[in-house]
C-alpha cells in the first residue's frame, strides 16, 4: 500500500465542525463578542458556538447566544454560511449565521459567560466595523444586507 502524503492524511481525518451564530442589530448596531478566551486576541465575532448533535440549529443558537450574552433571542432566517479552515491543523468549521431578534435582556448589562470565553461585548455600527478586527470578512454585508451569502474557506486567524 502506498503511503499518502501528510497533507492528504490530514484532510482525510478532518470532519467539519458545525457552529451557529446570531446577528443581532440593536438601533442599527451589531452585537459582537470577543472570539477567544482570556482576551488573547482583539478579534471579534457574532455570538454563538458549536452545534450539539440531535438538537436543532435553532435550539443550539438560542442556548449558545444566551450562554455568551445572557440574552434571550428569537431565531429568524439564515443569512450567511461561512467556512473557516486551517489545513495545516486539520481544522474546518462551517458557521451558519441567522438573524436574531431580542426577546429579553440588556446587551450591555454585566454578564459572566459560564464557559469563561466571552469577556467583552460591544455594539458596533456599520461605520465602526472599519476600525475593528472581526471575522468573517463578510460579517457587515451579512448583518446589514438583505441577501443570503456563502463565504467559502476563509483562513482561520487569531
Amino acid at each position: 500500500m502506498t503511503e499518502q502524503p501528510k497533507q492528504a492524511r490530514t484532510r482525510a481525518r478532518t470532519i467539519p465542525r458545525v457552529a451557529v451564530r446570531g446577528l443581532l442589530l440593536i438601533d442599527d448596531r451589531l452585537l459582537l463578542v470577543n472570539a477567544y478566551a482570556g482576551n488573547r486576541s482583539d478579534l471579534l465575532c457574532a455570538p454563538g458556538g458549536g452545534v450539539e448533535p440531535h438538537s436543532s440549529l435553532e435550539d443550539n443558537l438560542v442556548r449558545e447566544f444566551h450562554e455568551e450574552t445572557g440574552l434571550n433571542v428569537a431565531v429568524g432566517e439564515p443569512c450567511l454560511v461561512n467556512e473557516f479552515h486551517a489545513p495545516e491543523r486539520g481544522f474546518h468549521q462551517v458557521d451558519i449565521y441567522f438573524r436574531v431578534r431580542l426577546l429579553s435582556g440588556d446587551p450591555m448589562a454585566p454578564w459572566k459567560d459560564p464557559e469563561g470565553i466571552v469577556s467583552r461585548r460591544i455594539l458596533a455600527s456599520r461605520a465602526d466595523m472599519a476600525g475593528l478586527r472581526y471575522k468573517p470578512d463578510s460579517l457587515p454585508e451579512a448583518a446589514w444586507g438583505t441577501r443570503m451569502i456563502y463565504d467559502p474557506l476563509e483562513p482561520l486567524v487569531r
